[in-house]
């Protein structure tokens, strides 16, 4: 993309974003750093703690990682695009897959400098009845996706999901 599509990225350069090319090219360029969503509060807690006024949200564990705390990752502490994986059960959809500690969810999200995430996915539950008290215990309502139940009820295999935001890719 980056030789076929010069033109168009210089123009963007131009008119959007100063470093928009050395960026792509770093990202391109760059081995990604992975870490798990509980490293990345600890990351973000010690700088937190440094002066809190310079931070807009507070990380906690168990809450969501705000766009300035992903592009902090990205941009400041690890100058690289970052996997984060293992993110608290309670902050992630009732699909997801459980780790054996029970409070962590099969879930991932690629953050790149300038933007913050970009993609996320994880693992899905194919068990049936751990699928159901998942469902029970974030009292997400069966009426409605009896039809999701039933691909786990009547067989599946493990596998797994993520998402490109177009907006995110357009950026």
């Amino acid at each position: 993309m980056l030789a076929n599509n010069r033109e168009d990225l210089e123009f963007l350069q131009k008119h959007f974003k100063k470093d928009l090319v050395e960026t792509l090219e770093h990202v391109v360029k760059s081995d990604f750093v992975q870490i798990t969503y509980t490293e990345a509060i600890e990351i973000l807690r010690a700088e937190y703690d440094k002066n809190p006024k310079d931070w807009e949200y507070k990380p906690e564990w168990g809450g969501e990682l705000h766009s300035e705390q992903e592009r902090f990752l990205t941009e400041k502490h690890f100058k690289l695009p970052v996997i984060v994986t293992d993110y608290p059960r309670e902050a992630k959809a009732f699909y997801m897959k459980v780790n054996p500690d029970q409070k962590t969810v099969r879930a991932m999200d690629i953050l790149v400098p300038g933007i913050g995430e970009i993609v996320g996915g994880s693992q899905r539950e194919e068990n049936h009845e751990v699928l159901l008290e998942n469902m029970k215990l974030k009292e997400v309502p069966v009426e409605g996706l009896e039809w999701y139940l039933n691909l786990r009820k009547y067989g599946t295999c493990p596998h797994a999901g993520f998402g490109l935001g177009f907006e995110r890719m357009v950026m």
